[in-house]
Parts: structure tokens; C-alpha cells; sequence
């Protein structure tokens, strides 16, 4: 298989079409309105693409008090997505532990506001 054909799954180039980027969370509070328990974060990515909001289900892991100052990577490039009365502007990530309770995705060193995944 050449890796090339509609079903060898995504390329290089789909990657590539994904900004995402390291902001710092600047603001953190529950988000009571969601279906699934998430906080309602602002996102602080520099200069090149400022300040965004983003809805995480992170609430098992995680206090509103802990997030504000933390690194997070996002992409910062899909269209916005309303979420009951919240605009969602970039996809926050984060991987599931053991139990299924969602970790964030960061830098484990402090990397430049907006920096971007290579």
C-alpha cells in the first residue's frame, strides 16, 4: 500500500492543515449549561492569533483555580462551535487516562505564546 489512496487514512498535507498552537489559560469557570460536565476557558495565544475561548470536558482532572496560568495546545483553526449559549473558538486537547477522565496536552517546558506543533 503507497500510503496514497482515499482509504490509507490522512496524509501529511491533512496535518499540515491543522494550526495548532500553545496559548496559557488566562480565565477558567464551570460551565453549568454544557450536557457533559466542562469549563468555559479563555485562551491566551499571543500576538499572531490573541485571546480565544474554548469548552473543555476536563472537570474530573482538574479545578478552574489549577487551569488559570497552565500551557494548554489547541487547534486554533476549526470554525467556531456554539455550545448552548457558548461560542467555542478553538479545540482544546487532552487524551484520556486509564479511566477515561480527560488530561490536558501542553508543552513540558514553557514554550512562546502561539508557538506552533511541528
Amino acid at each position: 500500500m503507497d500510503g496514497q489512496g482515499d482509504d490509507a487514512g490522512a496524509t501529511i498535507e491533512d496535518f499540515l492543515k491543522l494550526d495548532i498552537r500553545v496559548g496559557r489559560v488566562v480565565a477558567a469557570e464551570p460551565f453549568p449549561e454544557a450536557r457533559k460536565p466542562a469549563y468555559r476557558l479563555r485562551i491566551d495565544f499571543g500576538a499572531g492569533v490573541g485571546e480565544k475561548r474554548s469548552s473543555a470536558q476536563i472537570t474530573e482532572r482538574y479545578a478552574p483555580e489549577d487551569l488559570v496560568g497552565r500551557l494548554v495546545m489547541a487547534v486554533v483553526n476549526f470554525p467556531p462551535r456554539r455550545i448552548g449559549p457558548f461560542v467555542s473558538e478553538v479545540l482544546t486537547l487532552g487524551v484520556s487516562d486509564a479511566d477515561g477522565a480527560v488530561m490536558l496536552v501542553a508543552p513540558d517546558a514553557d514554550a512562546p505564546l502561539g508557538a506552533r506543533l511541528h
